[in-house]
Parts: structure tokens; C-alpha cells; sequence
């Protein structure tokens, strides 16, 4: 039956729809937990700052592991380190939920993270591999449209589970959904590739210096941009981390550049397409995560919309971002990339532009079509971006690329919420008022509502600004460029 799969014209669809059970599943358990921390916290009896850690718990180790899993992909195989991945992270979830002391709810996050790390850096990879180089754009496009329907089912789906069972089904119900991923990745796709085992044996070599450096570097650096809104850019302690980071992050590049098996080749940053491609990458989605993060507390705090309606209101934004996503991917692999990344991130700053005018009594019909230009210019922009990197790629080298890709837009994620809350307080420091987010409640004075606001559209405007400053690197991308050759053995 594998044989007859494998021969198949639609072999590339069946290896997209089992990888693609465990994406959505990875990506709704994120927004269910999400939704389930206040009853989290209150179950557990800690306060807001601590329960954060069951998110940060996570991230961390997302971010500081999708590299070495991606690598070890490359070199074991990316079918089996998904298959452990996707048990792993199975397995984390059940930890959690029958967790019966905060501590222990900590360590399932973590493990669920290694497991989602091996899966996120694979995932892509594997579906770039068995689609060929004429509908890669069209491949990661449709990734995008499961990562979207995640987006917004997560959600939903765990808050109706939260009200109805507990908090604990927050992370029961992706279960099922893992598991029936990998089983469908087991049946379905081929092993490891006979180009990775003739591979010479240096090449198959895991980098443990790299990875460690990068690790460090990594959680110095998120550690360090989290925390930087509550004890002050000024802070000896972000003086240190940002010492720190740089110091590892040489000794990365140092090593990395030396090593006959690098984890990740930097040889790859001397193509314009590539380097201009992830600098572009990083600088969109340090300008536009934030979004996701202030336009909420915006509709419900300044406005006064409930919970319930401020999600709904971020809906058609993300279904315009899963609809544009395959549709911009496949047209790039027709028309070139760069028509669609600039015409995307001009797209996404002009819905910024319109949200760093919002003020106190701004009608909803003029944020929502803001947030649908935003998204829509993600939509049509990551695809075309992401399809323009991996075409100087050699396959081989898949897996590592994709979790590095997925890596500079999870810390870029991290970093623009830190910039975007640091505008704000530090604008409402500047005016006399209390710099933090949670002095904006619904029993906040009018004052400091309008200096939040002002903050906030201080926010917008700098996102906007790096949108632009994207939109700039991304008109001098190239469009087709020549493979990079193998790394020489020692």
C-alpha cells in the first residue's frame, strides 16, 4: 500500500495531509492554552507573572531546540525525528493534564516543547522535499492555511472545553490529534533518504558545540527582551544578558565557521536572496506580532468590547491570511517572489498606518478591515519569502533551514511584543502615569486610557516603520540563484 502511495501523482497530497493533522494540532494547542491560564492560575492559586511561565516554559524551549532537532533531522531522518516528535509531544500534553502541582505543569511544558521543536522544523521540510521546486511556493502557502485554521480553532475550541470540562482538556484534546498525525506519517511517508546515508560521514555528524552555543545564546537573549519592560532598559541585568548573548553569539559564529559539519552553513548569508530574505523575515514579524497582542487589550480595555467579541473581530484577518497564503505561493512559482513580498508587506504597513490613528471612540468597522490588510499582506508576503530562501537551499540541508526559518519567527514573535509593550509604558512613564499594562483596567481614569492609546499608536507607527524597512530589502531580492555546493569534507 506505501508502494502504491509512494508512486502515486498525489503522493506529495497524502505526505501534506499527515504532516499537516500534527501542524494544526501543534498550533491549536497553543491558543487553547492560551485561553485556559486564568483558570490555570486560579486552580493553582499563583499569581499572573508566574502562571506565564506555563507559555514561556514552552517557547523557550521551542525556540532553543528547533535548530539542533532540525540538524538532527538532516542527518537521522526528518520522518523518524517527526514520528518521536509528535510521541513526545503526546506525551507532554498527558503530563500536563494530569499535573496536580504547578511545578510539574512547568516540566510537561517543556517536554511538550521538545517535542514540538523536532516537529516544527521538520514539518516544512518534509513537505518542501516531496513537492518539486515548481510548487514549493504553493507547498508552504498551503502550510500556511493549516497554521491559520489553528490560529483561530484553537481558540475557540479550548474555550468552549475550558467552560464545559476543565481546564485539563485544554491539553487532552490534541492528543488524539498528535497521535493520529504521526500514525499517518508512519504510513505514509517514505524513510530516510539514500542521498543522507551516502552521505560522507562528517556531514552526518551532530554539531553538540553548535547546538550548545545556540541554545545559550538563544534563551540569554529571549530571557533578556522579556524582561526588559519590567526592569528597565537601564537595568544592569539587560546590560548583562545583552553582553552575554552577544559573547555566545560569537562564539556561535566562530565555531560554526570553522566546524567541517556546521550545524547551520553561514556560507548560505553570502547570497543576497537568502540573507535579504531572513532579514526581511525577522524585521515583519518583529513589526506585526505585536498586533495580535495590543489590538485585543485595545478593543477590550480602551473600547470596552468583551473577550468573546474582541476574538471574533481578529477572525477575518486570520481567514484572509489562510486563503491568500496557498493562493500568492502558487502564483509566485509562476511570477518570481518579489512582486508578492513587497506588494504583501506594503499591504501590511498600510494596516498599520490606519491603526496608529485610532484613538478613544474609533468604530470597529475601521480597525477590523485595518487588521484584515494586515494579515492579508502576511498572507501574501510569507509564502513568496519563505519559497525565495529555500530556492538557494540544498535539500539535504531542508530540515535545519526550515527550523532556523521557524526560529526567526518565534524569537522575532517574542521581541516585538517586548518592543511593542515597551513603546507603551515607557509612553505612559513619560506622561506620569503608572508604566504597566495591567494599570489599564475597566476602572482606569480616562487619562490613562487616552495615554495608553497614545502609546499604543507610538507602537503601531514603529511596527509600520519596519514593515517599510522590509519592504526595502525585500525589492532587492533576487529571484533565481544557483544551489550552494555541499559542504567540503575536512
Amino acid at each position: 500500500m506505501r508502494l502504491a502511495l509512494t508512486r502515486s501523482s498525489n503522493y506529495k497530497y497524502w505526505g501534506f495531509g499527515a504532516v499537516a493533522i500534527g501542524t494544526f494540532a501543534s498550533v491549536a494547542d497553543h491558543g487553547s492554552v492560551n485561553v485556559a491560564l486564568p483558570t490555570i492560575a486560579s486552580h493553582f492559586q499563583v499569581d499572573l507573572p508566574t502562571v506565564q511561565w506555563v507559555i514561556i516554559s514552552f517557547s523557550l524551549t521551542v525556540s532553543a531546540l528547533l535548530m539542533p532537532m532540525g540538524r538532527l533531522s538532516d542527518i537521522l531522518g526528518r520522518k523518524e525525528v517527526f514520528v518521536a516528535g509528535s510521541l513526545v509531544a503526546a506525551a507532554g500534553a498527558a503530563l500536563a493534564g494530569v499535573s496536580h502541582v504547578f511545578t510539574l505543569l512547568v516540566v510537561a511544558r517543556v517536554l511538550q516543547g521538545l517535542g514540538n521543536a523536532m516537529t516544527q522544523g521538520t514539518g516544512m521540510a518534509i513537505i518542501t522535499s516531496i513537492f518539486p521546486p515548481s510548487e514549493r511556493g504553493k507547498a508552504i502557502g498551503m502550510i500556511m492555511t493549516i497554521v491559520g485554521t489553528g490560529s483561530v480553532a484553537g481558540p475557540a475550541v479550548g474555550g468552549i472545553l475550558v467552560d464545559t470540562l476543565g481546564w485539563r482538556w485544554a491539553f487532552y484534546y490534541t492528543i488524539p490529534l498528535v497521535l493520529a498525525g504521526m500514525v499517518a506519517t508512519m504510513f505514509v511517508l517514505e524513510g530516510r533518504r539514500k542521498a543522507q546515508e551516502g552521505d560522507p560521514q562528517d556531514q552526518r555528524s551532530f554539531d553538540w558545540a553548535g547546538a550548545a552555543l545556540s541554545t545559550a545564546a538563544l534563551v540569554t537573549i529571549l530571557i533578556t527582551v522579556m524582561n526588559a519592560h519590567k526592569v528597565g532598559l537601564s537595568s544592569p541585568y539587560i546590560f548583562g544578558g545583552l553582553v552575554g548573548f552577544v559573547a555566545l553569539l560569537s562564539g556561535f559564529i566562530w565555531w560554526e565557521l570553522r566546524t567541517p559539519s556546521p550545524m547551520l552553513d553561514l556560507r548560505y548569508f553570502k547570497e543576497r536572496t537568502y540573507s535579504f530574505g531572513v532579514s526581511s523575515a525577522f524585521l515583519t514579524f518583529l513589526g506585526s506580532s505585536a498586533v495580535l497582542f495590543l489590538t485585543p487589550f485595545y478593543l477590550q480595555k480602551v473600547l470596552g468590547f468583551e473577550p468573546l467579541m474582541a476574538g471574533l473581530m481578529v477572525v477575518p484577518g486570520a481567514a484572509c491570511m489562510a486563503v491568500l497564503g496557498p493562493v500568492c505561493g502558487h502564483l509566485s512559482d509562476r511570477f518570481g517572489s518579489r512582486k508578492f513580498t513587497v506588494g504583501g508587506l506594503c499591504l501590511s504597513a498600510s494596516g498599520l498606518a490606519i491603526l496608529s490613528r485610532v484613538s478613544e471612540d474609533t468604530s470597529v468597522f475601521m480597525v477590523i478591515p485595518a487588521l484584515m490588510l494586515q494579515s492579508s499582506g502576511m498572507g501574501v508576503f510569507y509564502s513568496p519569502n519563505t519559497s525565495s530562501i529555500l530556492s538557494v537551499i540544498n535539500r539535504e540541508k531542508y530540515g535545519v533551514v526550515s527550523a532556523f526559518l521557524n526560529l526567526v519567527r518565534n524569537g522575532a514573535n517574542v521581541a516585538s511584543v517586548a518592543v511593542a509593550t515597551a513603546i507603551v509604558t515607557a509612553t505612559m512613564a513619560f506622561h506620569g502615569y503608572e508604566p504597566s499594562l495591567a494599570a489599564v483596567s475597566d476602572a482606569a481614569g480616562e487619562g490613562v486610557k487616552t495615554v495608553f492609546v497614545l502609546g499604543t499608536r507610538n507602537a503601531y507607527t514603529a511596527m509600520m516603520c519596519l514593515l517599510l524597512a522590509a519592504m526595502t530589502m525585500s525589492a532587492f531580492n533576487f529571484h533565481r540563484v544557483k544551489e550552494m555546493p555541499p559542504v567540503p569534507s575536512a
